[in-house]
């Protein structure tokens, strides 16, 4: 358990190190303790250090924020990171709260700065510039199979509808079930 934790607050550091502007928004809450649970994982506790930065909270030390991760919020991940945190109950410092949810919507892995201290900075621009237009050339041919399975299960299976025709048939269906309800008034009238 504390290699996971020493390891996630090393990866959480690295980041904020990138990133001066972020230590100083968390530098306010120095000495605070933040809870992360996020269960089958044992929780995660870290303070806050007066620079920022996150380092091991003291044993016992009672959270000021918990934020309770819901098994939903990996699968919602690929939605993008508001659909994730969407799956994060959050209970304590409202202020944290809000610093940290900020953080983790606007707090990003400058990977090209990393690359460059290893390859250089012209050959750590061409792998990033080269790992986007992969990752952007994926999810297109992601969207694509998807459309090609959506038409094959809607014109050759006729396992679903088109939304044109789904909203014709929920058109028909109103006008029917608003005759039946005129036929049993004009019943109940007769009776």
């Amino acid at each position: 358990m504390d290699l996971i934790a020493d390891r996630l607050r090393s990866a959480l550091n690295h980041l904020l190190s990138q990133a001066r502007w972020a230590r100083e928004r968390l530098a306010p809450f120095a000495g605070e303790t933040l809870a992360i649970d996020a269960a089958p994982l044992p929780s995660l506790r870290l303070a806050i250090g007066a620079d920022g930065l996150l380092v091991a909270s003291a044993p016992g030390a009672e959270p000021s924020l918990t934020l309770t991760v819901r098994p939903g919020a990996a699968a919602a991940l690929a939605r993008g990171v508001d659909h994730a945190l969407r799956e994060v109950d959050v209970a304590g410092n409202a202020r944290l709260a809000t610093e940290v949810l900020f953080l983790a919507r606007h707090l990003r892995w400058d990977a090209e700065e990393d690359l460059s201290r290893l390859f250089g900075d012209a050959l750590a621009h061409r792998m990033v510039g080269d790992a986007r237009r992969l990752a952007q050339g994926l999810a297109e041919a992601g969207r694509r199979v998807a459309g090609t399975l959506l038409d094959y299960a809607v014109e050759e299976r006729r396992l679903a509808v088109r939304r044109d025709e789904h909203d014709v048939l929920a058109r028909d269906n109103a006008r029917l079930r608003d005759a039946l309800e005129r036929l049993e008034k004009r019943v109940e009238r007769l009776s």
